[in-house]
């Protein structure tokens, strides 16, 4: 890797330590109110969900429905009837892998 790439890596390293930093910095030892607590309980799964659909949705720049797409699908329905996330996992990397050698 290049300098530019090493210096790259070393700025988001450091700016992500900045953010992790500022919530106990801010706070100072003091706990949340409970209507922020149950705000920031809810982001992590939010945001999650927001990952999947995108990765799941997305070709670039545009919406399309392909072989990843059914993966998720297949995963939801392990997850749902099954309540395994490693079934989940070994299912929609199975179909996904199937589908894309199938040439979906």
């Amino acid at each position: 890797m290049s300098t530019a790439e090493w210096t790259l890596v070393a700025l988001v390293a450091v700016t992500t330590f900045s953010i992790k930093a500022t919530g106990p910095v801010a706070l100072g030892g003091r706990d949340l109110p409970p209507p922020l607590v149950r705000v920031v309980a809810l982001l992590a799964p939010a945001l999650l969900t927001a990952l999947i659909v995108t990765n799941a949705l997305a070709d670039g720049d545009r919406l399309a429905i392909g072989a990843d797409t059914f993966g998720v699908l297949a995963a939801a329905g392990v997850v749902v009837r099954f309540g395994s996330i490693v079934g989940a996992v070994v299912i929609a990397a199975v179909v996904t892998a199937g589908l894309r050698a199938a040439g979906v």
